[in-house]
């Protein structure tokens, strides 16, 4: 299951597992324009782990998750090329 919220600079998903146990704490993605923010509760020391992508890596990430086993690149579109 997850939700997805819009915030004023900011849009916010929130994965949330679901099934037989064990099972793992909330994943919440925070897309703004810099990047994105990835953060979950660690269940051993209670503090919230964060990891930033750039657009670029969450363009790669994106592309990646329809991909066989390799090594790729996302060659510029000409559109987009400044980024």
């Amino acid at each position: 299951m997850f939700t997805i919220e819009h915030e004023f600079d900011a849009t916010v998903i929130t994965l949330i597992d679901e099934g037989e146990a064990p099972l793992h704490e909330d994943v919440v993605i925070e897309s703004h324009d810099g990047g994105a923010t990835i953060s979950q509760m660690d269940p051993d020391t209670e503090e919230v782990l964060y990891i930033q992508l750039s657009m670029h890596q969450l363009k790669e990430l994106s592309a990646a998750l329809n991909l066989p086993e390799g090594v790729y690149r996302i060659r510029p579109t000409g559109k987009d090329q400044s980024s």
